[in-house]
C-alpha cells in the first residue's frame, strides 16, 4: 500500500495530470507488484517560486516540469526501489514528456501496524489485508 504525494508547480492541465498519475501507477505496479487498485496518489501544487528543487550539487539541471514525489511504502527490498526509480522516469518521459532529470523521489517505510484503510481498523494486522 505505497501512498504517493507528488509535489509539483502548478500549470498542468487534468489531461497531463492523469496522465502523470497513470505513468506513476504502472511503474509501481511493475516494480512493487502490488495490486491494481492497491492507488492512493495526492497531487499538491505549488506556485512558481513556491518549490525550490535543486540538485544537492550533482549538476542535474530542472525546469517547471518537476516532479517531487514522496512515497509512504512498508518495506521494499533495494531492488523493488531501484526498478521504480527507473521505471518512473521512463514512464514520465514516455507518457508525459518529462525528463529524468526532472524527478526527485523519497521513499519512506513504516510497518503493518501504521496503516488503517478506513473502518477504524488496522487492515493488516486484522488480515482483511
Amino acid at each position: 500500500m505505497p501512498l504517493l504525494r507528488f509535489d509539483l508547480i502548478e500549470g498542468r492541465t487534468g489531461a497531463e495530470l492523469k496522465a502523470l498519475l497513470d505513468a506513476a501507477h504502472r511503474a509501481m505496479l511493475e516494480a512493487f507488484k502490488v495490486p491494481e487498485r492497491d492507488r492512493y496518489q495526492l497531487v499538491h501544487e505549488h506556485e512558481p517560486g513556491h518549490m525550490i528543487v535543486e540538485d544537492t550539487g550533482l549538476g542535474i539541471p530542472r525546469t517547471d516540469k518537476v516532479v517531487v514525489l514522496h512515497v509512504t511504502s512498508r518495506p521494499r527490498t533495494r531492488k523493488q526501489k531501484e526498478d521504480f526509480y527507473r521505471l518512473l522516469c521512463e514512464e514520465l518521459r514516455r507518457s508525459c514528456g518529462i525528463a529524468p532529470s526532472d524527478v526527485m523521489v523519497s521513499i519512506v517505510e513504516n510497518t503493518d501496524e501504521d496503516w488503517s484503510f478506513g473502518l477504524g481498523r488496522a487492515q493488516f494486522l486484522t488480515g482483511e489485508l
